[in-house]
């Protein structure tokens, strides 16, 4: 009489069969090209995690895919004289449904109105600043020594609606926002100079029309610069919108980005990333995107990742994908949404 023979495999085989599958579907995956697009862009955005782009690709391959990964922006200078600041009233008949959408206020407010975003690879939020006056800019009182979060910002400035604004040093991946790059204008004034900015000035003139500008900060405030930071880059410019090709090198990641449109209606968004399960991030194709479904003119980017932080009376809003817990990174500067006219506006 034949004996059944049982194969018998332990756990550990099991395991390692396991892992060697994982490691070979990796292999594979890491070396499409479509993995090389999303990761090494996206680490090399980053201000501490670069050796992410390095650690699995040459110098060579890095390189490589950042140079199939840029933007050409729109070379023509901005024309004001395109925004005519006017009613911003509901109106009777829609030509889309965002539109319908942006000019349907909240009841009770005549200031802002906030929507939510939710797409299949990311959330975030789009407030409406019905009247660009209601626009500045707030800047850290401790400049050059440490930042502020978005919420003191607002708070310091009675700011009803915050959101970060340029970029700053960031040498050990937590900067606290105390030096910025390139120039601050406040008030008309040409109140802070460093190195390593953008060389494009994102502001609004004294007539509180959005002004792109690659001057020097002294020649903008001839032309009527009343508040700006330097960053970038410009995603849309009198209506043309920039090219970007493959992801334009600044890969999958959370944003801030500030437009107007034609009537001077202000746009400010926030696109939450990093976070796994939730929001993964946006890529510069997918900002310009929803900027145009509610007609941005101008538009311009804003210092992204865990700097990508909102306020909305007094607390902070969105979900960043760093500093929850402390309300949100210090920033040096943040623009944020007033009351001038005392208009009608929710206590809360």
């Amino acid at each position: 009489m034949k004996k059944k023979f049982k194969l018998k495999i332990n756990k550990f085989t099991v395991l390692t069969v396991v892992m060697d599958i994982v490691v070979v579907i990796g292999l594979v995956v890491m070396n499409t090209s479509e993995f090389k697009s999303f990761w090494i862009p996206t680490a090399m955005t980053t201000m501490s995690h670069k050796y992410l782009a390095y650690t699995l690709y040459s110098e060579d391959t890095v390189n490589k895919v950042m140079s199939e990964n840029y933007i050409e922006q729109p070379t023509e200078k901005i024309n004001l004289d395109d925004i005519v600041i006017g009613d911003n009233k509901e109106k009777k008949h829609y030509t889309s449904k965002y539109e319908k959408e942006l000019f349907t206020r909240d009841e009770g407010n005549e200031v802002y109105k906030i929507i939510r975003l939710e797409e299949k690879k990311y959330k975030g939020y789009l407030t409406v600043i019905y009247d660009p006056a209601d626009v500045e800019l707030a800047v850290s009182k401790k400049l050059g020594k440490a930042g502020a979060s978005v919420n003191t910002l607002c708070k310091e400035n009675g700011g009803l609606v915050g959101v970060n604004g340029g970029g700053f040093e960031d040498l050990d991946g937590w900067g606290n926002g105390s030096i910025p790059y390139g120039s601050i204008i406040k008030n008309g004034k040409h109140i802070w100079q460093h190195s390593g900015g953008s060389g494009q000035l994102v502001g609004f003139t004294k007539d509180n029309k959005m002004y792109l500008t690659d001057k020097p900060a002294e020649e903008a405030i001839k032309d009527g610069m009343e508040d700006a930071v330097e960053f970038g880059p410009n995603l849309i410019v009198n209506g043309k919108v920039t090219k970007i090709h493959g992801d334009g090198g600044w890969g999958t990641a959370p944003r801030t980005v500030i437009a107007q449109r034609k009537d001077g209606i202000v746009l400010f968004l926030i696109i939450e990333g990093r976070l796994p399960g939730y929001s993964v991030g946006a890529t510069m194709n997918d900002v310009i995107e929803v900027l145009l479904r509610y007609k941005a003119y101008n538009a311009a980017n804003m210092d992204g990742g865990a700097s990508s932080t909102m306020s909305v009376n007094g607390k902070l809003y969105n979900r960043p994908s760093a500093g929850k817990e402390y309300g949100g990174r210090t920033v040096s500067n943040a623009w944020i949404v007033t009351n001038k006219q005392n208009k009608q506006v929710p206590t809360k």
